[in-house]
C-alpha cells in the first residue's frame, strides 16, 4: 500500500489522509449493539424489518460485518468487544456483559445465539456468556461447527471431525 501511495499525486495522498482523520472523528460504537457506525443507533438496530426476538452475540466488529455480508442472519447483534483468553490476558469487558444481560432481561428477546470463534477462546467466551445469562428467561444457543461445505473428510483434522460428529443432526 505504501508503494501505491508513493506513486500518487500529492493531492490524492492529502485527500486520503483527510479521509482517515475524518474516519476517526465520525466512526463510533452503536450505543445499543456495540458495532461500529457513523450514526447512533446503527442502521441494523433501527431497521424495523429485523427480527427483534433474535440476538446474535459476536466477539468483535469484524464478526458482525462478516455475518451481515453472508446475509444469513436477520436479527439484532451484540458485539462483546473482546473474548476470554487467560493465556493472552484478555477478558470480556464487564460493561458489555452487563449491557447484554440488560437487553436479555428487558424482554422481547427469545433466543441469544452465541457466534464465538470455533477455538478454545471462543469456547471459554461462550461458556462465560452462558453463565452470565443464567437465570434469565431466554434460550441460549451456539453456532455449530464442523466440516466446511465442499470440504473433504480426508483433509479434515481430528478436532474438526470430532466437532462435526458432535454437531450432527437427524436427517428427515
Amino acid at each position: 500500500m505504501v508503494f501505491h501511495l508513493l506513486r500518487q499525486e500529492p493531492d490524492k495522498i492529502r485527500d486520503f489522509g483527510e479521509a482517515v482523520i475524518a474516519l476517526t472523528k465520525n466512526i463510533r460504537h452503536c450505543s445499543e449493539c456495540g458495532a461500529i457506525t457513523d450514526v447512533d443507533p446503527c442502521s441494523v438496530c433501527t431497521d424495523p424489518l429485523r427480527n427483534r426476538k433474535l440476538l446474535c452475540v459476536v466477539e468483535n466488529e469484524e464478526d458482525c460485518v462478516a455475518m451481515e455480508q453472508a446475509g444469513i442472519f436477520n436479527g439484532l447483534y451484540h458485539v462483546l468487544g473482546g473474548r476470554l483468553s487467560p493465556l493472552d490476558d484478555e477478558d470480556i469487558p464487564e460493561e458489555s456483559i452487563e449491557r447484554l444481560r440488560e437487553r436479555a432481561a428487558a424482554g422481547g428477546i427469545e433466543e441469544i445465539i452465541l457466534a464465538t470463534a470455533p477455538r478454545i477462546e471462543g469456547d471459554l467466551t461462550a461458556y462465560a456468556i452462558q453463565e452470565a445469562l443464567s437465570g434469565l428467561p431466554v434460550k441460549v444457543s451456539r453456532l455449530s461447527y464442523g466440516l466446511p461445505v465442499g470440504g473433504s473428510i480426508g483433509f479434515a483434522d481430528r478436532v474438526t471431525l470430532h466437532m462435526a460428529m458432535e454437531a450432527r443432526k437427524e436427517m428427515s
